[in-house]
């Protein structure tokens, strides 16, 4: 590991912000405001034939307000960005951070045309982790400890339902394009998973947090996929922040905040079908150790408001981390210490 320059911090800001820009310049059709469940989304209204068509950008907050009153400025600023985003992404290369391999960077660069990472998919697993650089301010270790050939999409089922609007062309279709195969299950109706032909063999699995005893199989309309719910993956997937995937000219992604990510690590490595002993078990440690390790210098307070809510959230989450914890010692001090901030 070693700590980014402050070169590449503010590259990785720069190329991150105009990643934004480009998420709003590039909808077509003028922006409007809907409430739906009492939170408040920002469309882009497209009048097709006699119909109108509502593409979604994203959630209210003052950072889309001031890009929406900034529109027409960004659209007419499409070539300068571009020019930049490629500057700054070979910087950022020769600074250190970590390019996305070609066949990851693909189906990513697939899934965000057509709509996944703004209808509000979140990537998670070890390729959300590998995407944290620029979050933390430092390079990855080296070894297995960042190594993947799955890709882990998560979403919210409330939200994929609220949102009224879905990725185009289906997922499904773009799978295949890239040689993806549907997984069956038990249910030949109920597939969340593909695996890529060839030599990778590469897995890309979808799923949602559980709010019900039983996990099961749901629908997320808006990726129009099924999804694998899963208990925990709440406290993951909610408020997630935007990150860059060093692929091309830079790749607009969504992440779990890193500290959140830390802790539900905790929660994985406890509750793996294989046991905690298992190589996937040790893995999800050292990725929490590695994120607690960082964020203990410089974000003491984030990482430690992060364990206290997992904490709190009942016997069966302390119970896990607790136990994963005590595997731990190392890491169970470094988060000790950053109750003082």
């Amino acid at each position: 590991m070693a700590n980014l320059s402050s070169v590449a911090r503010s590259a990785y800001g720069d190329l991150l912000r105009l990643l934004k820009d480009d998420m709003v310049a590039n909808v077509r059709g003028s922006l409007v405001s809907k409430e739906r469940g009492g939170k408040v989304y920002w469309y882009a209204a497209e009048k097709i034939g006699s119909d109108v068509k509502f593409w979604y950008i994203g959630p209210d907050s003052t950072e889309t307000r001031n890009r929406v009153d900034r529109m027409n400025d960004l659209r007419a600023q499409a070539a300068e960005r571009k020019r930049e985003r490629a500057r700054l992404a070979r910087l950022l290369r020769a600074e250190g951070m970590t390019p996305v391999d070609r066949g990851t960077g693909g189906l990513l660069l697939a899934m965000a045309k057509v709509g996944t990472f703004r209808l509000g998919g979140t990537l998670i697993g070890t390729n959300a982790f590998r995407l944290m650089e620029g979050e933390l301010g430092a390079t990855l270790p080296l070894g297995s400890v960042a190594n993947t050939g799955d890709v882990d999409i998560a979403q919210f089922e409330r939200l994929s339902v609220a949102l009224q609007d879905a990725v185009a062309p289906s997922l499904a279709e773009t799978f295949s394009a890239l040689k993806f195969d549907p997984v069956q299950g038990l249910d030949r109706d109920s597939v969340w998973r593909w695996r890529q032909s060839g030599q990778t063999g590469m897995m890309i699995e979808f799923l949602t947090p559980s709010f019900d005893a039983e996990e099961g199989i749901r629908d997320l309309p808006a990726l129009g996929v099924k999804a694998r719910a899963l208990h925990h993956l709440n406290y993951l997937i909610s408020d997630p922040l935007h990150a860059v995937a060093l692929y091309r000219d830079g790749l607009l992604v969504q992440i779990p905040r890193p500290e959140k990510f830390a802790i539900h690590k905790l929660i994985v490595a406890d509750r793996r079908r294989d046991g905690p002993t298992s190589f996937k078990a040790e893995k999800d440690r050292q990725q929490a150790a590695f994120i607690i390790g960082t964020m203990s210098e410089d974000r003491p307070s984030d990482i430690w408001h992060a364990y206290e809510d997992a904490m709190e959230r009942g016997p069966k989450w302390r119970e896990r981390i607790e136990r994963t914890l005590k595997r731990m010692p190392g890491t169970h001090k470094t988060l000790m210490a950053c109750e003082a901030g």
